[in-house]
């Protein structure tokens, strides 16, 4: 295939993207709600905290403030964090990477507190705590 070939497919795959799924409008850091508000072609509205997506965890609010959106409207850049999102995977509840996202998870699953899990502690601690392991013998 031929690089016009190829090229004229892009930009008609892309408008077919951009006529069926929503895409950014405009985009803002709102200081007082602490959020991103990101309006869609559809009207709807998109707000997250800046700590829940990968590359903002830490901006301040003077990072934020500067947002550019893609020409198409599905990529969101943060320039003075070199910080970007993908709207498609955002509006899925994606705000990093897999990897990112799987940290995040497990991070929290590992601060659950349940009864079952304090009565457990309770037992192991009763024992000496969590029991060693033990190297296989060769």
């Amino acid at each position: 295939m031929d690089l016009r070939k190829e090229f004229v497919q892009a930009n008609r795959r892309a408008r077919e993207m951009t006529a069926t799924h929503p895409h950014a409008t405009s985009a803002r850091y709102d200081r007082r709600l602490g959020r991103v508000l990101i309006e869609l072609s559809t009207g709807i509205a998109v707000a997250f905290s800046p700590r829940d997506a990968q590359g903002l965890e830490g901006a301040t609010a003077v990072q934020l403030k500067t947002i550019e959106i893609s020409p198409s409207g599905f990529g969101i850049h943060f320039p003075k964090l070199d910080a970007d999102l993908y709207l498609p995977a955002l509006l899925e509840g994606l705000l990093g990477s897999r990897k990112w996202m799987a940290s995040r998870l497990g991070a929290k699953g590992g601060a659950a507190r349940s009864s079952a899990k304090a009565a457990a502690a309770k037992r192991n601690g009763r024992k000496g705590g969590r029991p060693r392991k033990h190297a296989a013998a060769a």
